[in-house]
C-alpha cells in the first residue's frame, strides 16, 4: 500500500471552490476495532451540499474528506477485529454510532482509502457492483425505512413523490412501485420525466409547468359540499418550503404526508385546517439502519431492483458532480470512482 493517496478535501465552509483534490493525503493506518477500506466507489448526496455550505449548530472538524457512502475492499485489518479479512468486499454504513457521519464528523469516501469502524461494515453480495452498493446507503436506505419499515405504502395506493429525480426521489419511485403503488413522480424537464417513466412511474408531472397539487386533485379528488377533497393516499415530501401546504391539500381523507428532510426549507408555511379536517397523518422518518441496507443489498443481488445511476466520474471531476446535484441536474445518483 502506498503511503499517500488522493482525496477530495473540504477546507472551509462556503462554496464548492472550498473543495480541493489533494494527492499527498496520508493513507490511514488500521487501528484497534477498525479496518482500512480501499474505496472502489463513493456517492454524493444532497447532504454533502449542506456539509460544504455549513449547517447551523453542526461543527464539522475541518479539513475533512467528504462523502457519506462508500463501497470497496478491506485493505488492512486492525487489532480486535473479528469476522473480516483483507480482500473482503464491503459496503459501509456511513453512521458511526459514537462519532457521527462519515464525510462530516469523520473522513469519508471521496478518497482512495478510508478508515472505518468494523461495526459499520456489511458484506457485499457477489452480484452487487461497487457502484450499485455505493448508491444505496443514504438515498435508498432512507427511502426504504420511510416506505417499507414504517409500512406507509400499500399495494394500490396512489403515491405522489416530490423531488423524484434525485437520489431519495428515484429510490422512492422504485420502491413504491415494488410495493404495488400507483406512482406520480414530480420533477422538472422532459429528460427527467422520461427517465422516471422508464423506472416505473405511472404518471409524471413537471412541477414548473403544472401545479402538482391541482393536478392531483383534478385527477383523483372527490367533490364535497365545500369544494373538492384531495385524492392521493401518500405524498412523499422531503423538500419542504413552499411545497408543504400544496402537499397537504392534495391528500385524501386519512392519508399520509411523509417527510425525511427539507432541501428547500425546514420552516414552511403551515395550514393546520387540512390536517384536522381530513384527519391527515404527518409522519417523519429519519436515517436508516443495517436492516434496511441488508434488505436492499439482497434485492439488488436478486435482480429485483437496480439503483438508478446518473453517471460515474473520477475523483478529479467530483466537485462538478456535486455541483450538478446542487443545481438539480441529476437523475439518480452520481458515483465517484477514486
Amino acid at each position: 500500500m502506498s503511503q499517500t493517496m488522493k482525496a477530495l478535501v473540504l477546507n472551509a465552509h462556503g462554496g464548492l471552490d472550498q473543495l480541493s483534490v489533494v494527492h499527498d493525503k496520508p493513507v490511514p493506518q488500521a487501528t484497534p476495532g477498525h479496518v482500512v477500506v480501499r474505496v472502489r466507489a463513493s456517492s454524493f448526496n444532497y447532504h454533502d451540499v449542506f456539509t460544504v455550505q455549513g449547517m447551523p449548530g453542526i461543527k464539522v472538524p475541518l479539513p475533512v474528506i467528504i462523502g457519506l457512502d462508500l463501497a470497496g475492499d478491506i485493505a488492512e485489518v486492525g487489532a480486535d477485529v473479528e469476522g473480516w479479512k483483507a480482500g473482503d468486499r464491503v459496503l459501509v454504513n456511513p453512521l458511526n454510532r459514537e462519532k457521527g457521519l462519515m464525510g462530516e464528523m469523520l473522513d469519508g469516501g471521496m478518497a482512495q482509502y478510508c478508515l472505518v469502524s468494523a461495526a459499520q461494515l456489511l458484506p457485499l453480495p457477489a452480484n452487487v457492483t461497487y457502484e450499485q452498493a455505493a448508491a444505496l446507503p443514504v438515498a435508498y436506505g432512507t427511502a426504504h425505512r420511510m416506505l417499507v419499515t414504517h409500512r406507509t405504502v400499500q399495494a394500490g395506493d396512489k403515491v405522489l413523490i416530490l423531488g423524484a429525480s434525485g437520489g431519495v426521489g428515484t429510490a422512492s419511485v422504485i420502491l413504491a412501485k415494488r410495493l404495488g403503488a400507483e406512482v406520480i413522480a414530480c420533477a422538472s424537464g422532459a429528460d427527467k420525466l422520461t427517465r422516471l417513466r422508464e423506472i416505473g412511474a405511472d404518471h409524471v408531472v413537471d412541477y414548473r409547468e403544472t401545479d402538482f397539487s391541482k393536478w392531483a386533485i383534478q385527477q383523483y379528488g372527490k367533490p364535497q359540499r365545500r369544494g373538492t377533497e384531495g385524492g392521493v393516499d401518500v405524498v412523499v415530501n422531503f423538500t419542504g418550503g413552499d411545497t408543504w401546504v400544496p402537499s397537504l391539500r392534495c391528500i385524501r381523507r386519512g392519508g399520509i404526508l411523509l417527510t425525511c428532510g427539507a432541501t428547500a426549507g425546514y420552516d414552511p408555511k403551515e395550514d393546520l385546517r387540512y390536517i384536522w379536517s381530513f384527519e391527515l397523518t404527518v409522519k417523519g422518518s429519519n436515517s436508516f439502519y443495517d436492516e434496511n441496507l441488508l434488505a436492499l443489498l439482497d434485492q439488488v443481488d436478486r435482480g429485483e431492483i437496480a439503483p438508478l445511476i446518473d453517471r460515474v466520474v473520477p475523483l478529479e471531476e467530483a466537485a462538478e458532480g456535486l455541483a450538478a446535484i446542487r443545481d438539480r441536474k441529476v437523475i439518480g445518483k452520481i458515483i465517484v470512482a477514486p
